[in-house]
């Protein structure tokens, strides 16, 4: 079983970590079909105002990584420009075990 956190820096840069955490008592072995491992996605209401893998390319690399019994790993994404508001933000674990998390910030 995997549970994520998710934890927000608002200095400018605007920093993200979302750690994925193997709760269960066996290994869990996540297999991911490319190189982006967690997507990161910004919103207002129902507007999405940045999304951390928009215009990128990755490489298309079949790889794994396995989480030991309370095992964890954290992916990071920074949002440059930020306006000020109120948003939410999701992360998701783009493997084939799914994992996310959600919180609010604020941007001043």
């Amino acid at each position: 079983m995997l549970d994520g956190q998710l934890t927000v820096d608002t200095n400018r840069p605007v920093r993200f970590a979302f750690t994925v955490t193997n709760t269960g008592d066996v290994p869990v072995t996540l297999e991911f079909s490319d190189a982006c491992k967690a997507d990161f996605v910004v919103l207002d209401d129902e507007t999405e105002h940045w999304r951390w893998s928009k215009g990128q390319m990755f490489a298309q690399v079949i790889s794994d990584l396995t989480l030991p019994p309370g095992g964890d790993e954290t992916f990071e994404a920074a949002w440059e420009d930020p306006n000020p508001g109120t948003y939410a933000v999701r992360a998701e674990l783009t493997a084939d075990e799914q994992c996310e998390a959600e919180t609010t910030f604020s941007i001043a």
